[in-house]
């Protein structure tokens, strides 16, 4: 894909952790690199220069969200995903597999795909790899995922395995479904817990040679110490040339865990979701604004953090909005937390640029530990 191509700039000294580029029509993305969840066209409560702002050079949004509000020809009709919210930098879209996997009982799985009911207003509908490949086109995302089907956790070998068979079809439907103009599509590597698995996915999977892929399937519920028995079987069987991402991610200890284990791209709710809880993410760990003990705070949530919130709110006041349901609060944990992940992931590009990974990682934990 001219497009689209992905440089590995430096490794680690411990061989692992990667410093790249990608580079796609919209600009480049510079990886280890974690991804602001936009699931509806919005990351929740900033608008996309605040979020550019705060250092993301790409965001992800939801191929089934999309789907069914506002519809796929809307977003065409307003000239693509990127003009319709305002966004000019790469943007990824999910296949949609997941949301509809995790309907349950609302859908039913078959080899041509999905048949589910919306949980907007319980319409019927399908989509298959054509009708995801189909829908992202008409999003006109940088990135696309193939259509993929994820095992829940705990899930018995015999169906992860028919999981496993049939995101292998459909990866290969997706990759002969027409794309966007310069749209570069990922392949998914699931197997659940199972190493076996996990390799025989990815051994079917790169034999289709797309041009980046994605480990799904993981942080569904396992214990963290199986998701990086996993990562540290599944990223060497992966291309050291193209781009690595590892889906649903995003705590701050297991992006450096992550990273360790070779992977280039992250995305998760969590940094936007726990802030509208009123729950800020610092380098010590987790902050709960609403505890009492913050009524007559009037220190930043965090010392020496240079976002927009810390420079100019005191945790007293951040209680107070919180508690008065007002949604300035919502709107300013989120510009932290996103400040802090992303600043975590400016961190870890830097230990390996200096060649100081490991030491920066050790130091981050004795540090977030405590």
């Amino acid at each position: 894909m001219e497009s689209f191509n992905f440089e590995l700039l430096k490794k680690s000294a411990e061989g692992k952790a990667r410093l790249g580029v990608i580079n796609t029509r919209r600009g480049k993305i510079h990886t280890p690199a974690f991804m602001p969840v936009g699931t509806q066209a919005t990351v929740k409560t900033l608008t996309p220069e605040e979020v550019e702002g705060l250092g993301a050079e790409i965001i992800l949004s939801n191929t089934y969200h999309l789907y069914l509000r506002p519809g796929q020809g809307i977003v065409r009709e307003a000239g693509g995903l990127h003009r319709f919210m305002n966004w000019r930098r790469p943007i990824l879209t999910d296949s949609g597999g997941f949301q509809v996997f995790s309907l349950s009982s609302l859908r039913q799985i078959t080899d041509e795909g999905v048949y589910f009911r919306s949980h907007v207003d319980g319409s019927r509908h399908f989509i298959g790899p054509e009708q995801s490949m189909e829908i992202q086109a008409a999003l006109g995302s940088d990135i696309a995922m193939a259509f993929d089907q994820c095992s829940p956790y705990p899930c018995s070998y015999e169906d992860t395995l028919a999981g496993l068979e049939r995101t292998t079809r459909w990866a290969e439907r997706c990759l002969h479904a027409p794309h966007a103009p310069g749209q570069a599509v990922f392949g998914i590597v699931q197997g659940g817990v199972y190493p076996e698995l996990r390799a025989r996915s990815a051994a079917q999977i790169t034999a289709l040679d797309f041009p980046g892929y994605a480990i799904g399937g993981l942080s569904v519920g396992e214990p963290k110490a199986m998701m990086y028995e996993n990562l540290e079987l599944t990223t060497p069987l992966l291309p050291e040339s193209k781009p690595r991402y590892l889906m649903g991610v995003g705590s701050a200890d297991c992006l450096w865990e992550g990273v360790e284990r070779g992977i280039d791209m992250f995305d998760c709710v969590l940094p936007t979701r726990v802030a509208r809880n009123g729950t800020a993410l610092t380098w010590e760990g987790k902050l709960v604004v609403r505890n009492a003990r913050y009524a007559r705070d009037f220190s930043p949530l965090e010392a020496g953090c240079g976002c927009y919130t810390c420079r100019n709110y005191t945790r007293a006041y951040l209680r107070h909005l919180f508690n008065a349901a007002e949604l300035l609060g919502h709107r300013l944990l989120t510009i932290h937390n996103l400040y802090f992940t992303l600043s975590v992931m400016e961190r870890i590009r830097r230990s390996i640029e200096d060649g100081r990974f490991q030491e920066e990682k050790d130091a981050f934990f004795r540090r977030y530990s405590a």
